[in-house]
């Protein structure tokens, strides 16, 4: 029994023992997106440090590359990663603009990767068979936020606002288009640069609405609430959001201007799983924070290299037969529920709709509903709403805009 018991325990002891399994992480360290790209290095250590560097009893080496927040950057760390580290997966990048830079790439040198930025046709008119992203298309919860302000908010006339950039127009389109399907109007959409050191004219241009949906990300949310309460709007026009818009690792840096929020994200750290827990309570011994979506991404990326190695045994060192692995990946514990992906390599879990609220003298986001199982393609037919174009600025068309 004793030499059979070591037969079975010896793989994965040579696995552990043998060269490391290499993960990149795209991140972004500098710029108005920076806040972010460093809560993506921390999730991913706190997973690692959990588990001691060790995934499915293999030794795990983290080889972290700043972006600098750009497409090119983007792409030169990419190729970085893949012909001078050799990484076995990349986990990342973090913005919309820099996943699309570099999906040929990845497609091209066949690199498994795992995606926390949105772009949307990365996983479907266009879908890389070498992606997966365990977070979210950039429209999947502005769908959620769409229905949850017509349907339960009954709102009926809404402004947009968000940065001029992919993903930006990706979550403020699904939003239209789930708000005017509801029988909502949006009359207005306001297109801020990416890095605006003012959004006082823009807030100007609002109008006469009964709600706003912001997509900003970054720091930018921090800047534009303080600027909308200043000029008195708070109390009278509520405000929505997308996941990067209230995403709860901004909530140090905010006060009351943030009160009464309403947000769509696919995580909370109020989710009561046994990894949460876990997760939650490593980020606030090791960083001193609450962590939010973009750390929560990369741990759950982790999750699913875990995953797809103990899926792939043997021949994970293989791209091909670890990318199908990873494929398949279906995890009932992670930091935002059960989740599984979809035959475009996207995310299918739970949506979140959160207000945030003073608890104890903190600010939290406060799970008021949560939409099940939710898909990219929402409750749309995929292969109807695949026929259309991809959303932009343009799409869908804004047609009740005053």
């Amino acid at each position: 029994m004793l030499a059979s018991t070591a037969m079975v325990a010896a793989p994965a002891v040579l696995r552990a023992q043998g060269a490391p399994f290499k993960i990149g992480l795209l991140t972004v360290k500098t710029g108005p997106l920076a806040q972010g790209g460093i809560q993506m290095e921390q999730g991913i250590q706190t997973l690692l440090k959990e588990k001691g560097s060790t995934l499915a009893g293999r030794k795990v080496e983290l080889i972290v590359a700043d972006t600098g927040g750009n497409p090119a950057g983007a792409k030169t760390k990419a190729q970085e990663l893949v012909e001078r580290d050799s990484v076995n997966v990349i986990l990342g990048p973090l913005a919309a603009f820099e996943l699309l830079a570099i999906t040929d790439y990845v497609r091209e040198h066949t690199t498994p990767l795992i995606s926390l930025a949105a772009a949307e046709d990365v996983t479907q008119r266009h879908a890389n068979p070498w992606v997966v992203r365990p977070s979210a298309t950039s429209g999947q919860c502005s769908h959620a936020m769409g229905d949850y302000a017509a349907k339960d908010m009954g709102l009926k006339r809404m402004a947009t606002i968000s940065e001029d950039f992919a993903f930006g127009h990706e979550q403020v389109a699904a939003f239209q288009r789930t708000f005017e399907d509801a029988g909502g109007k949006v009359v207005r959409k306001l297109w801020p640069p990416l890095v605006t050191p003012d959004y006082t004219p823009f807030i100007a241009q609002i109008g006469d609405v009964d709600g706003v949906f912001t997509g900003f990300a970054g720091s930018n949310p921090v800047k534009f609430m303080r600027a909308y309460a200043d000029l008195g709007l708070k109390g009278s026009i509520p405000l929505t959001g997308g996941w990067t818009a209230m995403d709860d690792a901004l909530l140090k840096s905010l006060g009351d201007e943030a009160v009464g929020v309403v947000s769509a994200h696919f995580y909370s750290p109020t989710i009561d799983t046994p990894s949460n827990a876990r997760f939650v309570e490593a980020m606030a011994k090791d960083y001193q924070v609450v962590p939010g979506g973009y750390s929560a991404g990369m741990y759950i990326a982790g999750q699913c290299v875990e995953g797809a190695l103990e899926k792939a045994g043997d021949k994970a060192g293989d791209k091909e037969a670890f990318m199908e692995a990873l494929r398949t990946v279906q995890l009932t514990d992670t930091p935002r529920g059960p989740v599984a992906f979809d035959e475009y390599g996207n995310i299918v879990g739970n949506v979140y709709i959160r207000k945030c609220e003073r608890k104890d003298g903190a600010l939290v986001n406060t799970i008021i509903k949560t939409y099940p199982d939710v898909s990219q393609f929402w409750t749309y037919d995929p292969a109807e709403f695949l026929k259309n174009p991809v959303y932009s600025r343009d799409f869908p068309p804004a047609k009740n805009l005053e």
